[in-house]
């Protein structure tokens, strides 16, 4: 609660309040941008030690719409390569795991208690393909590194394993164009399905606070004054 207004109360009125700083175009955008956005499909990092792959992955969730990435830093901590996202992490709900002593089970646990089906991009004997990948269900999209794949522990939390066919002699993809076949795929399929994948009113509201907050400049200071100055 914020004084006598709940949360969702109170993000849509300081989302009012910021939209008062952000041009007709920026705020069409947000609005129309939003209605394509989605939590059902998510995509998880292990590791990733060449920052750029990982940069262009987030770059390819958003052009796509996938709004939440979780990044796993094992040994590898993930700086952001702006000349490869292009800005496109400021638009996006970026997860990092780096405190625990298993980052990869605190992930991964995480995200099936909220009920995401984990899956790991990997050939496997009892695998999918990204054409057949069932999505009844929410889904984590779980890919490793370039050279030692996923570990042992995401392989063990698995529910199911996908993997884009091949049919030259080389056995695998570059991260960024791996994860980029997969999500241009799966949401296709995704929008085309009966599943809901859209986002809740609450959510839109959280991720259009967090865009406005992104767009204008000093919007913590703004947040301060507007808190001030409202009743409750």
């Amino acid at each position: 609660m914020y004084g006598q207004f709940t949360e969702l109360q109170y993000r849509k009125l300081f989302l009012d309040y910021l939209y008062g700083f952000i041009s007709e175009n920026k705020k069409g955008k947000f609005e129309h941008i939003i209605k394509n956005r989605t939590r059902y499909l998510t995509v998880v990092l292990e590791d990733i030690y060449q920052p750029h792959n990982a940069s262009a992955v987030l770059r390819t969730c958003d052009c796509f719409g996938v709004q939440d990435v979780h990044i796993i830093e094992n040994q590898n901590p993930y700086r952001i390569n702006p000349d490869v996202t292009l800005g496109s992490d400021k638009w996006l709900t970026v997860h990092k795991y780096n405190n625990a002593e298993h980052n990869t089970e605190e992930c991964l646990s995480s995200l099936r208690k909220k009920g995401y089906m984990i899956v790991a991009t990997c050939p496997h004997k009892d695998d999918y393909s990204v054409y057949d990948l069932p999505l009844d269900q929410k889904t984590a999209l779980v890919f490793g590194t370039e050279l030692k794949g996923l570990t042992d522990i995401a392989m063990g939390y698995a529910d199911s394993y996908v993997r884009i066919p091949m049919f030259g002699f080389t056995e695998s993809l570059n991260i960024s164009v791996s994860a980029a076949l997969f999500l241009h795929h799966l949401t296709a399929r995704l929008r085309q399905s009966n599943a809901g994948w859209q986002l809740t009113e609450d959510e839109e509201s959280e991720i259009k606070l967090h865009w406005a907050s992104s767009a204008v400049r000093h919007a913590d200071l703004l947040e301060k004054e507007f808190r001030k100055n409202t009743p409750g």
